[in-house]
């Protein structure tokens, strides 16, 4: 199989916090955050230049102890393209069909699998205008990953300029 159908998850520009059945991707570039559910997040995960379809499909099925048709890698694979997701956009063999088509191509037994990928925009002016409510008057006052900035603990950013004195 040709290297451009060997998909690679982008890694470079994001935060990634992993949850029990999901995966968060927040995007540095485009300030979009990016919920993987379960399926997604394993297809994602899996993509690291070597692994085909069918390797992804075979280890998938394996995890979960079921049948994981290689549509719905395909599926998953088109919507991390799209998203940004990944090193370079993938065409896909699902490429313009309506996910309606792909549902039915995939099966309804398989609705359950299927890859979703929430997103949650947020504009710049509201990110430097967040503040913490909780008050510090020391850094030993804040959770070990947030700064004392002006009486009010933060996030490990710069102080915003929009947070009490």
């Amino acid at each position: 199989m040709e290297n451009s159908h060997l998909p690679i998850a982008r890694k470079e520009g994001l935060v990634i916090q992993e949850m029990p059945d999901e995966v968060l991707v927040y995007d540095l570039n485009t300030n979009k955050a990016h919920c993987l559910n379960e399926t997604a997040a394993m297809v994602w995960k899996s993509c690291d230049g070597k692994n085909t379809v069918s390797d992804i499909s075979q280890t998938m099925a394996q995890k979960l102890n079921a049948s994981v048709p290689e549509d719905l890698v395909w599926l998953a694979i088109d919507q991390l393209s799209k998203d940004n997701l990944l090193e370079r956009e993938i065409q896909t063999k699902i490429s313009g069909m309506s996910r309606r088509e792909v549902i039915k191509k995939v099966g309804f037994a398989s609705m359950v699998a299927l890859p979703v990928i929430g997103l949650l925009s947020f504009p710049k002016t509201a990110l430097g205008a967040t503040c913490r409510a909780s008050a510090c008057g020391v850094q030993a006052d804040c959770a070990p990953s947030q700064i004392c900035c002006r009486g009010t603990c933060q996030a490990s950013l710069p102080c915003s300029p929009a947070c009490p004195a």
